[in-house]
């Protein structure tokens, strides 16, 4: 969820592009806090940048134009960032506003897009993580959405359903 104010700046960030030009730019765009020592701390969930979330802290780089671009993370929130593109009704804004609603009741923030039919959720660590984990993989069954982890946490991992090998 994006909670700009005055004090708040673009982050640049550099994407890579799969064969199948999938995220559809080279560059997602962030709000976030600067921190006024090189560092930025992140307000926004993102929608296609991997391995980062909501409240990190970023440290910047700042080029000849003023613009500022992402480097390394100096500290990590435990906040999750997960992506879902939403298949139920085609997408519609109701099926994403549904989404959004179901999973906030579980303690999560997030935003909806039309153009792509995503959902990007921000998982903070005191969200209910197993529920969370076993609706997405329903809903996912279902064919309700596909799901993907942009950025995850030890604690989201210990979540994972361990299948029994098949003989």
């Amino acid at each position: 969820m994006t909670r700009v104010r005055d004090d708040h700046v673009k982050v640049h960030f550099r994407l890579e592009v799969d064969e199948d030009g999938w995220p559809s730019a080279s560059v997602e765009s962030l709000w976030a806090v600067d921190l006024g020592d090189g560092t930025v701390r992140l307000d926004n969930t993102p929608w296609f940048v991997r391995g980062v979330a909501s409240d990190d802290i970023i440290r910047v780089e700042v080029d000849e134009e003023g613009a500022r671009w992402a480097g390394e993370t100096v500290r990590a929130s435990e906040n999750c960032t997960i992506r879902l593109i939403v298949l139920k009704d085609g997408g519609s804004c109701a099926a994403r506003q549904t989404v959004l609603e179901t999973f906030h009741r579980l303690g999560t923030t997030g935003e909806g897009i039309e153009q792509f039919r995503m959902v990007a959720l921000d998982v903070p660590p005191d969200a209910d993580l197993p529920r969370i984990r076993k609706l997405l993989e329903h809903g996912d069954a279902k064919g309700w959405w596909h799901w993907e982890e942009g950025c995850v946490t030890a604690a989201w991992r210990a979540t994972e359903t361990k299948r029994p090998l098949q003989a």
